[in-house]
């Protein structure tokens, strides 16, 4: 399979000790639902970290917090309490700038595809550049092209000019992990990225997540209820009752 980005370079996940970079330090986390007596708590006590180049799945039961955790960890939900540092960012009472930045360096591939549905395919996959600062500079026609190759990645090179409406949901579920992966992002959150796929495609995918881990350095999150693609992680983490529990 092609790499994701054949002029990315290799990957930047030393520290000036030669130990890996740490890319999340999540300390003591709890989180709630709801107010006063109304309250649930759904985080409690969450500690994990997550370094340069490291694939980490989350498991357990519906319920178990385990999408609430990715969307924190994306700033896409507020941290209440404790300490949630990502990409050197402290998400804990973090401003809007702070958040833009994160986002900007990161990729988010949903349950729901969250496609554009006036857009073809192409022109969602380069959305997710135009938000990047420099591809933006690199230009349309390098956007395009980037977003042609890693739909062809995914299996999509003869689906380009198709919108939404005419795409079977694992195709559309293989955009929106095109659109997540092009940028070659730092950070890369996913939630059931394989739940609309088959086998094959599905570990296809995953092997393009473990090129990004190896070739750019990118920290992965992965939230999956997929046995067939555990083997991928360098970790597996489950949540139980709101507690993170690891394994081997």
């Amino acid at each position: 399979m092609a790499p994701l980005d054949a002029a990315a370079g290799p990957p930047d996940n030393t520290d000036t000790g030669g130990e890996r970079e740490l890319r999340i330090e999540v300390q003591h986390l709890d989180h709630w639902f709801g107010e006063g007596e109304a309250a649930k708590q759904v985080l409690s006590d969450i500690n994990l970290t997550v370094h340069a180049g490291e694939i980490v799945i989350l498991t357990g039961p519906s319920g178990s917090g385990k999408t609430t955790l990715l969307t924190m960890l994306g700033g896409l939900r507020a941290a209440q309490s404790g300490s949630l540092q990502v990409l050197g960012e402290e998400l804990l009472h973090a401003d809007n700038s702070c958040l833009t930045r994160l986002r900007r360096q990161a990729g988010f591939i949903f349950q729901a595809h969250n496609l554009l549905p006036y857009l073809t395919a192409l022109e969602n996959v380069r959305f997710g550049l135009e938000v990047t600062p420099t591809w933006l500079e690199r230009g349309r026609a390098a956007m395009n092209d980037c977003a042609a190759t890693m739909l062809g990645q995914v299996g999509l090179a003869e689906r380009l000019a198709y919108y939404p409406e005419k795409l079977s949901g694992g195709q559309k579920q293989r955009v929106a992990i095109a659109r997540a992966l092009a940028p070659s992002p730092s950070l890369l959150l996913a939630d059931e990225p394989t739940a609309a796929l088959d086998k094959s495609s599905g570990r296809d995918v995953v092997d393009l997540f473990r090129q990004l881990a190896d070739r750019s350095g990118a920290a992965i999150v992965m939230v999956t209820h997929d046995n067939k693609i555990l083997d991928i992680a360098d970790r597996i983490v489950d949540l139980e009752g709101g507690q993170l529990v690891s394994h081997p």
